[in-house]
């Protein structure tokens, strides 16, 4: 099956007004199936193939998981490591063209539109994986802040399920709400333990299960986080963050990232938010 052809009938035209109100006011939406079995079916195999080397694309960066499952446990900077199902992270997903499709497929385009209003970007699109019976515990974090070095915070991430993903996997938490109160400290990422216990540490947390084929909005600023996967399965989910192209890089030691634009068919936010302005696909 074309990539391009992974959006489940109808998925496209979905009405799109109470999952954008509830992620603007909780921090998070669920969209429902939106992604077809032989879609997550196809992107799932092509992360195995990534992880056992059987497809190299250069640039990728890839994240071995801990044994442990302690986040203090993890590794940085060692990249690829040989073949293994045991990574907990791949990004610059863009570089693969079936991962590309289901990043430009025309649902995600809508949101994408709609919440920033202009033209748009990525930041970064990666699979977070937890191996069969393992992964690592991912604590209360924001996405974005001083650590992220953009000259403007994004909003959205787009998160969909390759796999089943129960309470048991490590299915996404949910603090409901928390990103009204920006970020918990000016330079984003693990929120300290001091700032969890005074919000009431897990109360009110949300837990977000999925079936394969599901995606959920998620706010970059919400509070959310991951348990380990207890299942015997894989649990294996994609996330993109998408930006305005307005967006600037700012770190100063390295060169300035310039970030993959996407969607550029030239039309304005308006047009998109209406299913019935949208060229056919062709």
């Amino acid at each position: 099956m074309p990539a391009e052809d992974y959006l489940l009938p109808g998925a496209a035209d979905l009405d799109l007004a109470e999952p954008l109100a509830h992620f603007a006011e909780h921090g998070y939406a669920r969209l429902g199936s939106v992604l077809s079995d032989v879609g997550a079916k196809e992107l799932g195999d092509r992360v195995d193939q990534l992880m056992m080397g059987e497809i190299v694309y250069p640039g990728l960066f890839f994240q071995k998981d801990t044994e442990t499952g302690n986040y203090d446990d993890l590794e940085y900077k060692k990249g690829y490591q040989g073949p293994s199902l045991n990574y907990r992270k791949i990004e610059k997903m863009e570089k693969d063209p079936l991962f590309l499709a289901w990043i430009e497929n025309p649902l995600f385009e809508r949101i994408a539109r709609a919440v920033y209003q202009g033209e748009i970007a990525i930041y970064r699109a990666l699979i977070f994986n937890k191996a069969r019976s393992g992964g690592t515990v991912l604590p209360y974090h924001q996405d974005g802040g001083i650590y992220w070095g953009l000259d403007r915070d994004p909003v959205l991430q787009i998160w969909t399920a390759l796999d089943d993903t129960p309470l048991e996997s490590g299915c996404v938490e949910i603090l409901p709400g928390s990103h009204h109160k920006g970020f918990a400290t000016p330079l984003g990422g693990l929120i300290p333990k001091d700032i969890t216990a005074a919000r009431g540490g897990d109360e009110g947390t949300v837990f977000l299960p999925a079936r394969r084929g599901e995606s959920i909005l998620i706010h970059n600023q919400v509070w959310h986080r991951s348990g380990v996967n207890r299942t015997g399965l894989p649990r294996r989910a994609f996330t993109v963050c998408y930006i305005s192209t307005e967006t600037r890089c700012l770190r100063k030691k390295r060169a300035p990232r310039s970030f993959v634009r996407v969607f550029d068919h030239g039309l304005t936010a308006d047009a998109w938010s209406d299913p019935s302005s949208r060229p056919s696909p062709g």
